[in-house]
């Protein structure tokens, strides 16, 4: 029974942080991260990702790449970072749980090992989720004091929440469950499995001589296990 669920929590940790990484690369490909509506021109829409910025005219979108990474924001810049780090995290992860799991076999890796390649995957899914999170919430923190500044003029438009962010804050938390279900499968105890001291070869009877008596002398059999 705890080899079934075992597997079960595996095969859904990796689904989930497969799943969580995809749309991890997703939020950071797409440009709605942040949306500004004019109200001068309501068909006029400027939003603005972490690579470009782009202008929404009836169904007609006009792109520009940012030219310089330093005159990004600041925020910007490091989700640029922290975003790169999570795809290569939850990569790595993936492969190092996958090659852990016992959804495949593998017959030159002891189950130890792969009980410890699984824990290092799910550690490094949990990692990719907290990479993803928090530029995510730090865009997404900057957006509300923007909007809420005071000091700029009401007439001024701000801006607002874009679809990658809630994009953004689901892939951390597919990213973080699928590190948990696999790290909860990595403590589980596997019942089934062979034990490692294998039970040695029985030794040969030791013989020990006996005492004398009228001039006799004769062996007797002293039973020996071997111990590993």
């Amino acid at each position: 029974m705890a080899w079934s669920f075992r597997r079960k929590a595996q095969l859904g940790g990796l689904l989930l942080s497969l799943l969580g990484w995809v749309c991890s690369c997703v939020t950071t490909i797409l440009p709605q991260w942040k949306t500004l509506n004019l109200e001068l021109n309501e068909m006029e829409t400027w939003i603005m990702g972490l690579w470009e910025v782009c202008v929404n005219q009836e169904d007609v979108a006009v792109c520009k790449a940012f030219e310089s990474f330093l005159s990004l924001p600041q925020e910007l810049q490091v989700s640029r970072i922290l975003m790169v780090a999570s795809h290569g995290l939850g990569l790595l992860g993936l492969l190092l749980s996958g090659f852990g799991s016992e959804c495949f076999q593998f017959p030159r890796i002891r189950w130890v090992f792969k009980r410890r390649l699984c824990l290092l995957g799910g550690t490094l899914e949990a990692s990719a989720s907290a990479t993803t999170l928090f530029p995510v919430s730090w865009v997404a923190y900057a957006t509300i004091q923007d909007f809420w500044d005071n000091s700029i003029p009401e007439i001024v438009p701000r801006w607002e929440f874009g679809d990658a962010l809630y994009l953004g804050w689901a892939a951390g938390i597919f990213l973080a469950l699928g590190g948990l279900f696999l790290i909860f499968s990595a403590c589980l105890g596997k019942e089934d499995v062979p034990s490692l001291q294998m039970a040695g070869p029985t030794a040969p009877p030791f013989y020990a001589p006996a005492d004398e008596s009228n001039d006799s002398f004769y062996l007797t059999t002293r039973p020996r296990n071997l111990l590993i």
